[in-house]
Parts: C-alpha cells; structure tokens; sequence
C-alpha cells in the first residue's frame, strides 16, 4: 500500500512514537511504501529545527540532518508536478497533495484539519493516523477496507 505521511505525522512518529511510529514500523517491516518529496523532506528539517523540538532532539543525540535523513531512507522520493491550489488556508498542504498525486498513492496520512476536510482528493484518501492504522490491520479480502 502507497502512502503519503505529513510532516507533523512524521515528526510526532519520530519524536514521541506512540501511534504514528507503528507507520514508520509497517514501512520497515515493508508492509506499505513511503512517498516523499523534496520539498516535504526540506519542511521535515526546518520542522525538526523548530526550538520547541530541540529538547527532544538533543535526548536523542542524533543531529537533524540524520534524522531527516533516516525518514528519507524509508521512504520513495518522487517529483510532483504542479498543481491547482486546493487548500486556500494552508497552500503548503498541496504540496502534500501534490506529492500523492505523483505516487499514486491510496492514502495521505496526517492529522492536519486542511487535508482531513478533504475526506478523500482524487481518489487519494485524507485519513488521520488512527484510521489508517484500522486499514492496514484489516486482513487482505476481508471487506473493503478504508477509502
């Protein structure tokens, strides 16, 4: 399964694991694909950088650059092309859109209000981490899954 995860949704799963880790865990494990961009792996280091994260980050001992570039390391890097704007209120979650167009992914995770108003964005669905998590744990044939 192709999946797009948004920054913060990146961020959280590498700071505080908890739920968005096991995303991380199923792209390890290879039972999705992670999509990126480069310009989502550039929001990802300015994000890591922010000095709310800093505490975290120092715990951690690995420098923003390594971590930046472990996510990179699980992840398919892909060249969106433009797109309409969509989201009037945050243009930068089209390049979240922008960026699952390209990898033809089946859904975008993330816990941004933006996208999740979408519900679903030519034919991509907008799931927070919760409910993708319920997808992925649905065995292969058994109904129809989430969008």
């Amino acid at each position: 399964m192709r999946l797009v995860l948004d920054t913060h949704v990146v961020v959280s799963a590498m700071l505080w694991g908890g739920r968005p880790r096991l995303l991380l865990d199923a792209a390890r494990a290879r039972r999705v694909r992670l999509f990126t961009s480069t310009l989502l792996l550039a929001e990802l280091e300015e994000t890591l950088r922010y000095p709310k994260f800093r505490p975290k980050i120092d715990a951690a001992r690995v420098p923003v650059e390594q971590l930046a570039a472990l996510y990179a390391g699980l992840t398919t890097v892909v060249r969106p092309a433009p797109i309409e704007p969509v989201i009037l209120a945050d243009p930068d979650d089209d390049a979240v859109l922008a960026c699952a167009l390209a990898a033809r992914a089946r859904w975008i995770v993330s816990g941004d209000s933006h996208l999740l108003h979408l519900g679903a964005w030519r034919g991509i669905g907008v799931l927070s981490v919760t409910k993708a998590l319920a997808g992925l744990a649905e065995p292969p044939g058994q109904g129809r899954g989430l969008p």
